[in-house]
């Protein structure tokens, strides 16, 4: 345990961090969640918990690379319509509401898988708002699908979700052994959250419209674009697709047109076949980014430019922050208290280490709690063996994950969906997801969920 001065002065510096995290616009302090990151970050260092050399070591690059290559590759694959296809699919010969809420989680559990929760939240959500405008459908339950099902598909991939992005670099495990190891219980996850979902509401979903009525719906509408590195508003038209975009008789600009995007779409894949062949992901993804910004063959600047840079810049500060608070021994003497009883030898034992990640998740947010305890997680479960550590691991990137699906406040893509819902550009789309309205579905589906995975989750 460090020193009482440095202690009290980690935890001061840590608590500002916290609480600009989960209350960006608190009235005392409206500066957000990344210059509340920086300012935590800079009280480590003022308060001398770390000197300015170990704040700059303690960045991991190779998760700043990784992030940034993948918000590169995003930029690309919106401008080559991937996301407007994904809300596509979710109306095409659909068969009703109950149908739809099985393709909203779907799509969005295995996009989430590819590209990230947060961006798939942000593609889908005025689009999943927009069908059920037309359909004369309460918002609630198909949103719940989108938010809770990219949480639990964004658990399959180290690339899912950051808190999977941290274990991976600090396991070592590469992509292809994280996948098999979890994807099991993330398949198994989306289905029993959808069937959590059709019971709770099945009500509503039988009273509002006729299989047939929305069935017989033919419009597609708005999908995604992007801003501040995040997606908006591309008009999709189901018609306009099938007839442009597919006609044999396209004129040379289409032509050339649908060859840059199917170039783009094969980098992607040679991209994650890269993953599965255990290359390096941060060079990998910045070498997919570099690709597409050739194969553009225009000045990149615009591209670039929709980079979230704000959440690389959040990130650095985090890992200052989360450096600065491990040094003052508070999260070593925690897990000493509760090793014990969270170990991944006992089945009683995992549901405690399991109820430990969810609680710490949505009390200090999910990267935080793997920063702060998977190394010590993963050393105690070494002990044993490696086949155990290496199951510590994946279960801690399962419990964290799924833990957002616990409150609305539990993970960015809850709030995505909930903020995008309420900010909607047209007040007749607009919808205010709220707290307890979260919480009502939230604790049973994560409680459930996350029970069913563990018992999938072999090292």
């Amino acid at each position: 345990m460090a020193s009482t001065i440095l202690m009290v002065l980690g935890s001061i510096a840590f608590a500002f961090f916290w609480v600009l995290v989960v209350f960006p616009a608190i009235p005392v302090l409206p500066i957000g969640r990344t210059a509340g990151s920086l300012l935590g970050a800079l009280l480590m260092v003022v308060f001398r918990v770390l000197t300015a050399d170990e704040a700059y070591e303690s960045i991991n690059l190779q998760i700043i690379g990784l992030l940034f290559g993948t918000m590169v590759v995003v930029v690309y694959l919106d401008r080559a319509d991937m996301f407007k296809y994904l809300g596509t699919l979710l109306a095409w010969k659909s068969l009703g509401p109950k149908d739809l809420i099985f393709r909203i989680s779907m799509v969005s559990g295995f996009s989430s898988a590819l590209f990230t929760n947060d961006t798939t939240c942000v593609a889908l959500t005025e689009f999943v708002l927009k069908i059920c405008s037309q359909h004369n459908l309460s918002p609630h339950p198909f949103l719940l699908a989108l938010a809770s099902s990219a949480n639990i598909g964004s658990s399959a991939t180290p690339i899912g979700n950051p808190q999977n992005l941290v274990i991976a670099f600090h396991s070592g495990i590469s992509f292809t052994d994280f996948l098999l190891g979890i994807f099991p219980a993330a398949i198994l996850g989306l289905l029993v959250n959808a069937l959590l979902l059709l019971c709770m509401y099945w009500r509503s979903l039988s009273s509002r419209s006729s299989d047939q009525e929305f069935a017989s719906a033919r419009e597609v509408t708005n999908a995604v674009g992007l801003e501040d590195g995040l997606l908006i508003n591309a008009f999709v038209d189901q018609e306009a697709f099938n007839v442009s975009e597919v006609r044999t008789d396209c004129t040379k600009e289409s032509c050339k047109r649908m060859l840059r995007k199917a170039c783009v779409y094969l980098i992607v894949v040679g991209m994650l076949i890269s993953y599965l062949m255990g290359f390096n992901m941060s060079w990998t993804a910045i070498a997919a980014a570099l690709a597409l910004v050739v194969l553009d063959f225009k000045e990149a600047s615009p591209c670039l430019e929709k980079v979230s840079y704000s959440l690389l810049v959040f990130f650095c500060g985090m890992f200052i922050t989360v450096e600065g608070f491990d040094k003052t021994g508070i999260p070593s003497a925690f897990w000493n208290l509760m090793e014990p009883y969270a170990q991944v030898d006992t089945a009683i034992r995992i549901v405690v280490l399991a109820v430990v990640v969810l609680v710490l998740s949505n009390l200090v947010s999910n990267v935080p709690t793997v920063l702060l305890l998977g190394t010590k997680i993963a050393a105690s479960a070494g002990a044993i063996s490696k086949v155990e550590e290496k199951k510590a691991w994946l279960i801690l990137a399962w419990a964290s994950t799924v833990a957002g699906n616990l409150t609305l406040l539990g993970s960015a893509a809850n709030l995505i969906v909930c903020e995008q819902a309420r900010r909607c550009h047209s007040p007749r789309l607009q919808y205010d997801l709220s707290f307890w309205k979260h919480v009502v579905f939230g604790v049973p589906s994560t409680l459930i969920v996350t029970g069913i995975g563990l018992t999938l989750i072999r090292g």
